[in-house]
């Protein structure tokens, strides 16, 4: 009996030792110092969360969560206040629990000790305020693999929009970075000078490869930027930013494959437990959730829309990729609404990855490999509604549409060739119009092809007597955003002007035109 107290006295020690708790306190930061002071009241009924479980604050802003010796705790900010943030505006929410710090044989620097757990993990937030409408800033790729591309993205990208006016909060989209954490910090000093509180979330160039398992890849970008996997209310709109990529993948132990590990899904899960279903919920991510051949673990995917099938309001981004493609999944993908989950792979500020002719600037034009351009998404939210608007960098917001067709043609002699009209953020259910010298508007005809622009300008390359400076093009993807008309062969000579309309599925109208010759 003696022996068998000892034993069940020496297993209660040893579990109280590893079932450790986190307990602490959400607050509002009134005076924004960041530190709690006895007259800062603590914050009701907001989230907080270790990356798996969920709780709610008491009355009185306090929480407790069970905690390991590897975990970020984080609080989900309500949409009525704001987030303090770090001198690149980073915003500052979790606290990373790691008592013995990141593995000390990676290659890139992890988390550094954090010792023993505080008495208490406090969260300030700011005082805000509730609002319907407001706007984001969504970047794909960033993804400079040097200091040289880094400058690219600054000049040609974040100096456009650096103080802009307008934006509540901006977030890249995943490959922060090209296979270097160690330009982390030099890439955070660009963005903050955007001036808005700036998310992240984590691309399969922003990992540790030399994780021996998927939960420890994100050692760097969580002591750059906090938990990969999180939430955030703003307005009426609930994001949840996911990292979904499996590394190593675990059906050969080698490279990555899209998808989530069960602790995510049990985030998500738990989480979505404490938002109403009125709500509009926006999904960040990396990977795009459609299959790019076998990119994405199928039954991940369906779990996911399964969790979301309770809200009849649902979007969601991604990049990865460096092509634009809309997608629509339904009922039979596992997501039981009556509206299709929209699901919309963006551009990228890198483009092509910083390929192509230099522009007069000395930055690379870097079309994508569909043929639009580089860029990046304003999102404009007016309750549960949503309007995504793609903007071109270094060219004008209503360059939409790229108009291909002949720049010459004689009289009177049929041609294969034809006009194509590649609408950037098109699907292949939208209405794409043409007409030539202001006659009647015709139908085009969508087609997935090659963006036979893209083409010309990638076999310059190939065709030239002599190089031609930096980097060529990536060969083209074939895209649904394409669409197609013939040449009529009766056309007088002369200078003929066509014209391209096209309305996007907010119903925006986009023109475009381009001219050409007939000749004797």
């Amino acid at each position: 009996m003696r022996k068998l107290s000892a034993f069940m006295l020496s297993f209660f020690l040893l579990f109280t030792l590893q079932a450790q708790t986190v307990t602490g306190v959400v607050y509002e930061d009134s005076n924004k110092n960041g530190k709690r002071e006895r007259r800062e009241k603590g914050i009701a009924d907001v989230a907080v969360s270790n990356g798996n479980e969920v709780v709610l604050t008491d009355a009185n802003g306090r929480y407790e969560l069970p905690v390991s010796d590897d975990q970020v705790i984080f609080v989900i900010k309500p949409a009525d206040y704001g987030l303090p943030v770090d001198e690149n505006n980073l915003p500052q929410f979790f606290y990373i629990h790691k008592p013995k710090g990141s593995p000390t044989t990676y290659k890139f620097k992890g988390v550094e000790p954090t010792g023993e757990l505080p008495k208490s993990v406090d969260f300030g937030l700011l005082p805000g305020e509730k609002k319907e409408k407001f706007t984001a800033l969504v970047f794909g790729d960033p993804q400079p693999y040097s200091l040289e591309q880094l400058d690219f993205f600054d000049r040609g990208v974040v100096k456009e929009v650096e103080g802009i006016d307008g934006i509540d909060f901006g977030i890249s989209l995943g490959d922060i970075v090209g296979d270097n954490p160690d330009l982390f910090t030099p890439y955070s000093k660009v963005i903050s000078k955007v001036g808005v509180p700036w998310f992240s979330v984590m691309g399969n160039h922003d990992m540790n490869f030399d994780a021996q398992s998927d939960a420890l890849s994100d050692e760097s970008f969580t002591a750059h930027f906090g938990p990969a996997t999180y939430a955030f209310n703003h307005g009426n709109v609930h994001f949840i930013v996911l990292e979904n990529i499996l590394y190593p993948d675990p059906r050969k132990q080698t490279q990555y494959w899209g998808g989530f590990r069960e602790d995510q899904l049990s985030f998500i899960e738990n989480n979505l437990k404490t938002v109403p279903k009125n709500k509009l919920i926006v999904l960040f991510m990396h990977i795009p959730l459609f299959e790019e051949g076998d990119s994405f673990r199928d039954a991940d995917r369906e779990k996911l829309f399964e969790l979301l099938s309770d809200f009849p309001n649902t979007f969601s981004l991604s990049a990865h990729t460096h092509y634009m493609k809309q997608t629509f999944f339904g009922k039979e993908d596992g997501y039981n609404q009556e509206k299709a989950h929209h699901h919309f792979n963006i551009g990228t500020p890198s483009g092509d990855w910083y390929s192509g002719e230099p522009d007069e600037d000395g930055i690379p034009m870097a079309t994508m490999r569909d043929g639009s351009p580089n860029g990046y998404v304003f999102l404009d939210f007016d309750g549960v509604d949503y309007v995504a608007r793609y903007k071109p960098a270094r060219r004008s917001g209503d360059y939409q549409i790229e108009v291909f067709a002949p720049k010459v043609l004689k009289k009177g002699v049929r041609t294969s060739s034809g006009i194509f009209a590649n609408f950037f953020t098109g699907t292949k259910d939208d209405k794409v119009m043409y007409r030539i010298n202001g006659t009647e508007w015709r139908q085009m005809s969508n087609m997935e092809d090659y963006d036979p622009a893209y083409l010309v300008n990638m076999f310059r390359w190939d065709t030239a007597d002599e190089p031609i400076g930096h980097r060529r093009p990536s060969n083209p993807v074939r895209t649904d955003h394409l669409w197609r008309a013939g040449i009529p062969a009766n056309l007088e000579a002369g200078e003929h002007t066509v014209e391209i309309q096209a309305e996007d599925m907010y119903g925006n109208v986009h023109h475009a035109s381009r001219t050409f010759k007939v000749v004797e």
